[in-house]
């Protein structure tokens, strides 16, 4: 701790000096994206059944929403998740000793702090790099960041995951890890897993790190809740995105005539959630030329979520060249976090 202090009081930088945001993803670039991207959108509402990419979720107001949702009572990913870091950062920061973290998909950072806590008690250098594809959230989280840890510099990237796992520079700090928590991996299938894995092991060097929480098997009990809240903050999170929608491609979406539909299929081993149309409606967007139908209960899959076993994903997290360090779970088994290594190419 000592030298962490010692470090903060020989270094007065200002804030400002501290904080570096780069915009992958720029004004000019997203107004261009508006007027001639949107492929994805088209083929997801074009074929059937129709889905859209969980990406859309996240405009400023999504990223708001998805905070709400991390503290709700049925939400236990996040509560349960955080317990596990509080017990084990110290571990973590013992085993990768200075490192500089990278989170994707960062938010609001608020577990970040208790990894910040652990390198800070050992004394060592802090330096964060937030990735997340909403510049407002990410900017505002990490001037709260800086003002309560003197030491800290942050280097943010508003990007996609793709976009800024390419972009890394190679560590200042003498290793790296990259984190990627909340169990965002159930948002992927199998194949986007793979592609996943694939462009992690590509940003790290031999011998770097890699964090990652999986929310594991459990009933559906547990599970429906978490994704159709009695307050119906998920709903409203769902249902953003077609605001997002007609925002960002000049679009007629009436909000009022979808409702969100969340359930567990256990066959999949995974959490689906919906919009379902209430009526036989059509909708046009006009920078996409598109017109789609719905027919009355017809449904636009927004997200899948799935669940891990924890014995399965070490071995396919071997397979890749990432080594299980160490592992953690919560008393009822219900999530896990993973730290691994990457090996030596054979």
């Amino acid at each position: 701790m000592a030298n962490a202090l010692s470090s903060a009081t020989s270094h007065p930088f200002t804030l400002e000096d501290r904080l570096h945001l780069e915009r992958l993803i720029s004004p000019i670039q997203a107004s261009a994206e508006e007027q001639t991207g949107g492929s994805d959108v088209i083929s997801g509402l074009t074929q059937i059944p129709k889905s859209l990419p969980p990406r859309y979720f996240y405009d400023d107001r999504g990223s708001e929403l998805f905070e709400q949702i991390c503290d709700l009572p049925e939400y236990y990913l996040t509560r349960t998740e955080a317990a596990i870091l509080r017990r084990c950062a110290g571990s973590i920061a013992q085993l990768t000793d200075a490192c500089e973290i990278v989170e994707l998909g960062s938010g609001s950072s608020t577990k970040t702090r208790i990894l910040l806590d652990a390198y800070n008690q050992q004394g060592y250098p802090l330096r964060y790099l937030p990735i997340d594809v909403s510049g407002g959230i990410l900017e505002s989280s990490a001037r709260d960041l800086l003002k309560d840890y003197p030491s800290l510099q942050v280097h943010g990237l508003v990007a996609t995951y793709e976009q800024a796992l390419q972009k890394l520079t190679p560590a200042r700090l003498p290793n790296r890890m990259i984190s990627f928590l909340g169990s965002s991996l159930g948002n992927l299938n199998s194949c986007e897993c793979d592609v996943f894995f694939s462009q992690i092991t590509g940003a790290l060097q031999a011998g770097e790190y890699f964090l990652l929480g999986i929310d594991l098997h459990k009933s559906k009990e547990v599970l429906e809740p978490a994704y159709s809240d009695s307050q119906g903050v998920t709903a409203e999170f769902n249902l953003n995105m077609l605001r997002h929608l007609n925002r960002r491609f000049k679009g007629n979406f009436d909000v009022a005539q979808f409702e969100h539909w969340a359930f567990y299929n256990e066959d999949q081993h995974q959490i689906e959630m919906h919009l379902r149309s209430l009526r036989e409606q059509r909708v046009y967007l006009r920078a996409l030329d598109l017109t789609v139908e719905f027919a009355a209960g017809e449904t636009i899959l927004t997200e899948i979520s799935r669940k891990f076993d924890l014995d399965v994903m070490q071995q396919y997290l071997k397979a890749r060249g990432l080594e299980p360090v160490q592992v953690w779970t919560d008393s009822n088994q219900w999530f896990g976090l993973l730290l691994c290594q990457l090996q030596p190419a054979l």
